[in-house]
């Protein structure tokens, strides 16, 4: 489907049928939704029964690596969740990385009535070593929020994502063991890495159900 902003357009992809809620996943600055991590988040969780929809940013779908500046990814985000929002009663944010932030800000400084927000690796320390990103406007978003946080995550370390999840008005943290920003765990953890994001999923599928 097309997804129409003030200025172009982008590609959005469904999964499952529509119902009371959705679900919106946005892809981190590295993937774009045709990515398999996107496509097994996105397919697992409609298989667990949700109405899920997928986007591209306005830079992935021209092709270009470059994330576009924050204005431009909430312009599009946005237009992105208002089009969930007409198939849906409750709309949930959920986004790998930089999808995740981007609807954290959507909802903390924008207001959007976001039901709930879900970040698969909540990108707090920059890439480039620096001291973690100002997170005030979480403590402004009231809806439930669930953190994933692996082990090996330099981006998302738990230690410090926990303290976040405690301080926000209704947080929860998930802990992967030995997994790393993308979920992705070494021999030694036992599991497969399809293993690991499937339980992932299932434990998305089962928040949203209890808490959203």
């Amino acid at each position: 489907m097309d997804i129409t902003y003030d200025g172009g357009s982008v590609t959005g992809i469904t999964a499952g049928e529509p119902g009371p809620v959705g679900v919106l996943i946005a892809h981190g600055a590295g993937i774009g939704q045709d990515h398999p991590w996107m496509v097994a988040v996105r397919d697992g969780l409609a298989d667990a029964g949700l109405f899920v929809m997928s986007f591209n940013y306005r830079y992935t779908e021209a092709g270009r690596k470059a994330p576009d500046r924050m204005p431009m990814l909430l312009t599009v985000h946005r237009a992105a969740a208002d089009a969930m929002a007409e198939e849906c009663d409750r709309v949930v944010l959920a986004g790998k990385s930089m999808g995740g932030r981007v609807g954290s800000h959507l909802a903390g400084d924008d207001g959007w009535p976001a039901a709930g927000l879900v970040y698969f690796g909540y990108p707090l320390v920059p890439m480039v070593k620096g001291d973690p990103r100002p997170v005030d406007h979480l403590q402004a978003i009231e809806a439930p929020q669930l953190f994933f946080a692996g082990t090996r995550d330099r981006l998302s370390p738990p230690t410090l994502i926990a303290e976040i999840a405690r301080s926000v008005p209704d947080g929860t943290l998930e802990v992967v063991d030995d997994g790393d920003h993308s979920f992705k765990v070494p021999k030694r953890a036992g599991k497969s890495n399809d293993e690991v994001l499937g339980e992932v999923v299932a434990t998305t599928a089962k928040w949203i159900a209890t808490w959203v």
